[in-house]
């Protein structure tokens, strides 16, 4: 898992001017009738608008680029001389679009004042990463592997760039009385079922 870094201030003028338009770029699937972010990665990683204002085409490549975009640190080509082994130790060989679902949780930070977003990517989804439980956007309950051959069902009680703090909740009471402990961040699965804990 590769954690992106970006200026709040530069993803906040690409969903300014995404919610500014009336017309979008198209994803894999076809036509697009909402704002987005589409994360880019080939010359540099960035993020840039879906919106189509007449300035800008509906061909998305990865070669173009402009210093407007959001770019990730220590990936832009206009200001980082190793920006290619650093998009490398990312993504590998992997370059293309991610059109995204973030919008309304990157707009959630940004109101709450945070000065920077943070993107984990797998290399083939995008997500919200945060550095404490209290910017969690959902509350959710996470399997965790046991070491015993299965799952633990956790809450998440703080993380970081790293790791997590979690909880054993709606499991048998003796483990659900353990401490919390600290697992890997790429451990924790979010449970769909909702009714779990």
């Amino acid at each position: 898992m590769a954690i992106l870094k970006f200026s709040a201030t530069a993803v906040a003028a690409q969903i300014t001017h995404a919610r500014s338009c009336s017309t979008f770029l198209p994803n894999w699937n076809g036509p697009v009738d909402k704002p987005a972010l589409i994360l880019i990665v080939g010359n540099g990683v960035h993020l840039r608008s879906n919106g189509i204002d007449g300035s800008t085409t509906r061909i998305v490549t990865t070669e173009q680029y402009d210093p407007s975009f959001a770019f990730a640190n220590g990936i832009n080509p206009f200001r980082d001389s190793d920006w290619m082994a650093q998009r490398q130790m990312a993504f590998r060989d992997l370059t293309g679009q991610f059109y995204t679902d973030i919008l309304d949780d990157v707009q959630t930070l940004i109101d709450r004042g945070q000065g920077a977003i943070r993107l984990a990517t797998d290399g083939h989804s995008v997500r919200v990463f945060v550095r404490c439980a209290s910017d969690f956007l959902i509350d959710g309950t996470y399997e965790v592997p046991s070491g015993l051959g299965g799952t633990f069902r956790v809450i998440l009680k703080d993380a970081c760039d790293t790791f997590a703090i979690v909880q054993n909740c709606g499991n048998c009471e003796d483990f659900d009385a353990m401490q919390p402990y600290r697992v890997p961040l790429d451990a924790l699965m979010e449970l769909e079922d909702r009714r779990a804990a």
